[in-house]
């Protein structure tokens, strides 16, 4: 097939047939009826047959596409068909005189037509997210499906597409006189040279054979596991295979994905290791997938645009083009070089280390034992009452300790609390990729290594082979371009001697970039490959230890019982609260909704002062006679209604209510109580006794002891009554109760309910 075929293809709109048109073809090809309704399709027009007995999807297409090129999608359904752990796909359903695919004319033009079987599943496009149990069960479908065509053949996937990711560069320059948009146009057209100049050298070495080749959220079926999840196990849609690159199917998968990343292009790699375990990848490969997976994006942009302009009226095109801009820009965020470290990592295949054995001192004036490093962690003992959120912070930590030690450095690899941002969705940039130095005014700064020097404005960099020195801070002594050996001068620290001053050093293997000073906990083990660790430079101490909050979890799991449960299948490790967030130990802030005990909020300073005050003075039981339990019953009772001037002290919530029963007990001489169904009360025999909800007991049903009597819980928005009258019904429910108790003529001690 010729490019010039392609290219018309690329101009066609979706085929000019109607619901009624298509009908009468059902009628008349297959004896079928029923109700029809239209599919999305980018040129294609797809209608689906619900006959009340079973669905059908209509395929109506151009003559443009050759008969063997539908002959080869038939083929392959029936291929899969025939492989043990394939997933699912569609039968193909012959027309009454036993044809696959059959022509029609329709207003003096003709189509080709094939009628398959409707897939029942729910898709996976239109949901703002999807779990990380999705997105792998994604990528090991692709996987799966790959692994079912790798033996198959057949003429019609020979075919020039414009989907084909071999074909990528000249498609784009073929889709981009579509774009009105002069800078858009000029964006994406750079993105695909980019693209493309990584894919070239790795071309010969990526596998070829038959690829379904858009296997997307629209494309998939899917079944929801027992947590709710949604698994596909379903393909449809074979109107793209092909016999192309089979990392490209992996590409177009991942790419599909991102729309639904929230800002995180990692958020592809479950797929990907998912993918790996199934059918393994080849280092090449693994490389060339995230160039691919911007060329994709680059051509769902560009193909959209051009088809929104030759067919307004595509809805699906239209409602697809938002998501698909959104993909283009989430594959543009970030460096190729730190996705392509990102796939490798996730399938377990590191990158070589940059050599730094033979590195000369940076501050040759200074030996590296006596710089002392600042802790500037979620855990640091400096920090206290939110004062991390003040903007100098950590610079004033850091000078505190450069004046007390003579030279101090901040830590590399260290989760920041003072990056933190509170009330945010997505995760702060905590990670820290640099380190910055609190040292002598005038001290010198030498060149490491061999390299060239490149400064702009404030910012110097020293570019070697394969890594370069940025640094922040110092008064250059050298030209822009200058050629420097190991050892040799750069320039000294800016200030006065006997002043401090300050210098900021990373290290990166990113040519010409300047990387970032911090990145988010997810993109750690990656940038953290690309930026590595100023240790060679300034001493072992600059790392931070890494949280340990898996072997801290195994230890709790061990050691503690196993009723009392922890919070979230994978809990984030909580190491400080303030106010009303608490902070995991990278960094990151959550809004506590879900505490009991925290009456004041967290770190309230003026109740850690008190409680200090009063432990280093004493700290006892309420049986000893002292000024504060006198001072502080009178004090409350004060706040309680008139009548109320008596209290119980006691240490928590479970005792507080079993306290509760046994005065209802003993007031009343009866022992009945009635409880609201789903209520929590607490742990001890007689709390829990009236605790109703089966999340905390699983046994309640069954355990509750006959003195309890459980009526419904008010809820008028999802309860048995609902709505403004649903007052009377919760009431009568608790009449029937209490003329249960009375039946008995034991009397009822008391009432017990959750105030929310």
């Amino acid at each position: 097939m010729t490019d010039e075929t392609l290219a018309d293809r690329a101009t066609l709109p979706r085929p000019d047939v109607t619901a009624v048109e298509a009908g009468d073809i059902l009628q008349s090809r297959y004896g079928l009826s029923g109700a029809i309704t239209e599919l999305g399709s980018q040129q294609d027009r797809n209608y689906r047959l619900d006959t009340g007995e079973r669905s059908y999807v209509l395929k109506i297409c151009h003559v443009t596409y050759e008969t063997v090129e539908l002959e080869a999608q038939n083929a392959a359904i029936r291929h899969i068909g025939t492989k043990e752990d394939a997933p699912r796909v569609p039968h193909v359903i012959p027309s009454t005189d036993g044809q696959d695919i059959i022509a029609v004319t329709v207003r003096d033009q003709t189509f080709q037509v094939r009628l398959l079987e409707y897939l029942e599943g729910e898709g996976l496009t239109h949901r703002k997210h999807l779990p990380r149990a999705s997105v792998a069960a994604l990528g090991a479908l692709c996987a799966r499906l790959a692994q079912s065509l790798a033996d198959f053949t057949h003429p019609g996937l020979d075919r020039s597409l414009q989907w084909d990711l071999r074909r990528a560069g000249p498609v784009a320059v073929q889709l981009l006189s579509a774009i009105t948009d002069s800078a858009a146009r000029d964006r994406i057209a750079k993105t695909m040279v980019s693209a493309v100049r990584r894919i070239q050298p790795l071309a010969p070495s990526l596998r070829l054979q038959a690829v379904h080749h858009d296997v997307t959220g629209d494309n998939v079926v899917s079944r929801r596991d027992e947590r709710g999840h949604l698994v596909p196990d379903g393909v449809i849609d074979f109107g793209d295979i092909i016999r192309g690159w089979l990392i490209g199917d992996l590409a177009v998968t991942c790419a599909s994905l991102l729309h639904q990343a929230d800002g995180d292009p990692q958020y592809i790699l479950p797929a990907v290791k998912a993918y790996h375990e199934v059918y393994p990848l080849t280092e090449e490969e693994l490389r060339a997938l995230w160039p691919l997976v911007v060329a994709r994006a680059v051509i769902l942009v560009a193909s959209s645009e051009q088809q929104i302009s030759i067919d307004p009226e595509n809805d699906y095109v239209r409602g697809n083009l938002e998501l698909e801009r959104r993909i283009f820009d989430m594959a543009v965020s970030v460096p190729f070089e730190l996705m392509e470290v990102a796939v490798l990592k996730a399938v377990g295949i590191e990158t070589a280390a940059v050599s730094m054995e033979d590195w000369r001192p940076l501050l040759p004036d200074i030996d590296p034992a006596t710089i002392s490093f600042v802790d500037l962690g979620v855990q640091s003992p400096h920090f206290a009452a939110g004062n991390w959120a003040q903007s100098d912070m950590d610079w004033r930590l850091l000078a505190r300790a450069a004046a007390e030690t003579g030279t101090a450095a901040t830590r590399y690899g260290e989760y920041r609390l003072s990056r933190s941002k509170p009330r945010s969705a997505t995760p702060s940039a905590t990670f820290t990729l640099h380190s910055d130095v609190c040292l002598a005014g005038g001290s010198t700064v030498a060149a490491p290594f061999a390299g060239k020097v490149i400064r702009k404005d404030h910012h110097f960099v020293l570019a070697g082979e394969g890594v370069s020195l940025h640094l922040d801070g110092i008064e250059p002594s050298l030209e822009n371009e200058a050629e420097v050996e190991p050892g040799q001068p750069l320039g000294t620290i800016s200030g006065e001697s006997g002043s401090l001053g300050g210098l900021r050093v990373q290290l990166s293997t990113l040519p010409g970039v300047e990387p970032p000073l911090f990145c988010t906990p997810q993109e750690a083990m990656a940038w953290s490959e690309l930026c590595p660790s100023p240790a060679a430079l300034l001493g072992v101490g600059v790392n931070a230890p890494k949280p340990a909050s898996a072997a801290l979890f195994a230890l709790r799991q061990a050691h503690l019982a196993r009723p009392q449960k922890n919070y979230y299948e994978i809990p984030p490790q909580m190491e400080r609260g303030w106010q009303e967030h608490m902070f995991d130990v990278e960094g990151r802030a959550y809004l506590d909704m879900l505490n009991n005990v925290t009456i004041l909020g967290h770190g309230h300073p003026r109740l850690a002062e008190a409680v200090s005050e009063q432990w280093l003075r004493l700290n006892t039981n309420s049986r000893f006679h002292y000024g504060a339990i006198a001072e502080f019953s009178e004090r409350l009772t004060s706040l309680a209604p008139e009548g109320l001037d008596a209290v119980f002290l006691v240490n928590s919530g479970s005792e507080a209510n079993d306290l509760a029963l046994r005065l209802a007990w003993a007031h009343t001489g009866a022992k009945h109580m009635l409880s609201l169904l789903e209520a929590y009360h607490g742990w001890s025999v007689a709390s829990d006794a009236v605790s109703t909800s089966i999340a905390d007991n699983p046994e309640a049903l069954t355990t509750r002891p006959d003195w309890v009597h459980a009526v419904l819980s008010p809820n008028t928005y999802r309860g048995a009554f609902r709505g403004s009258e649903s007052t009377i019904g919760y009431v009568e429910a608790v009449v029937d109760a209490l003329e249960a108790v009375d039946a008995r003529g034991e009397g009822l001690a008391g009432f017990i309910a959750e105030p929310v």
